[in-house]
């Protein structure tokens, strides 16, 4: 199999990359990939291998249609990482979402069509769901996002799904929960807080700390997206939970505890705009019809993840500096 990975040098798609070459996809041992990533703030090259008999990496835009024309046709397969995913900044400026997420995807979805590509995985996000305060959404809830960030991932996902509809393009689409794991751009959560942690600076928590977030394992994410690559049906949705519902607050203590500080470093600030309360995936479909369970266990996982910062302080010192 020949698979374009767009957004392969992030840090969701370079995961799914650096495993699949391991090899660690049972049957894909020899697949070729071919990665396009724009290498913006949240793309690194050395996410990836320098050098592999088997990847091909390619610096360009998932919204230049003259780049996709030239670099598809041969593919069996692609899997769509390539996004805008930061909800502050798409609350700054919301036009490089828009652009990407929703503009990116439609140029993509063409292109695919037009080249004959025979299966496309969309990554997608709880977020489009917008805040649940009781239960957990299923694939058929309406999507209601919150902020522009959400938004454009929900038009992305309508973009998608038209192009299965209207054209027959073997597109499903994929709606994870939080991801947590190494390589992880300290602006997120978790490894801002490590990472401040590290560097003896507070904790900046939003409002009283206590949205939730069902969080998962970028190895466990990555898994069910190769599920729904290989088994998944077409103009399907399926949502893949991590089973741990935690609030920022619980987070922020357990990373307290990991590092060695104190309550002291926590300073709760004012709340960003639209911020959604609760979010909680039934990923009933995805563990039934394709035999996915998450592996990493929250507790596990986040001391894994810690430590992994503890030891690679040149990467994220680089990639908060290229950021700022």
């Amino acid at each position: 199999m020949r698979l374009l990975v767009t957004g392969g040098a992030g840090f969701i798609g370079s995961h799914y990359v650096r495993t699949l070459l391991g090899p660690g996809y049972p049957g894909c041992e020899n697949t070729r990939v071919t990665v396009l990533d724009l290498l913006t703030y949240a793309g690194n090259r050395g996410n990836i291998p320098a050098a592999h008999p088997l990847l091909e990496f390619v610096e360009g835009d998932v919204c230049d249609r003259s780049l996709l024309r030239e670099l598809l046709p041969g593919h069996d397969a692609v899997v769509h990482f390539a996004a805008e995913s930061h909800v502050d900044r798409s609350l700054d400026s919301a036009d490089p979402f828009v652009r990407t997420n929703a503009g990116g995807t439609q140029t993509l979805m063409s292109a695919c069509l037009e080249a004959g590509v025979e299966r496309v995985v969309h990554v997608s996000t709880d977020e489009v769901y917008g805040s649940i305060a009781r239960g957990s959404w299923t694939e058929a809830s309406p999507l209601l996002p919150n902020s522009p960030y959400a938004a454009s991932k929900a038009a992305s996902d309508l973009l998608a799904r038209s192009y299965h509809r209207s054209f027959g393009l073997d597109v499903s689409i994929t709606r994870c929960t939080n991801n947590y794991g190494p390589y992880q751009h300290p602006e997120k959560l978790i490894p801002l807080f490590i990472t401040n942690l590290l560097e003896g600076l507070e904790l900046p928590l939003y409002g009283d700390g206590r949205n939730v977030r069902d969080w998962l394992h970028v190895d466990d994410h990555c898994r069910a997206i190769q599920l729904v690559l290989m088994r998944g049906s077409a103009g399907e949705v399926y949502n893949v939970g991590g089973g741990s519902e935690q609030s920022n607050l619980a987070v922020t203590g357990e990373l307290l505890r990991l590092c060695g500080a104190d309550r002291s470093l926590v300073r709760h600030v004012a709340d960003r705009a639209g911020h959604d309360r609760r979010y909680s995936l039934d990923d009933t479909r995805i563990r039934e019809e394709l035999g996915y369970t998450p592996r990493v266990d929250f507790a596990t996982g986040l001391a894994e993840t810690v430590a992994w910062y503890h030891g690679h302080t040149d990467w994220w010192k680089e990639a908060k500096h290229r950021a700022r």
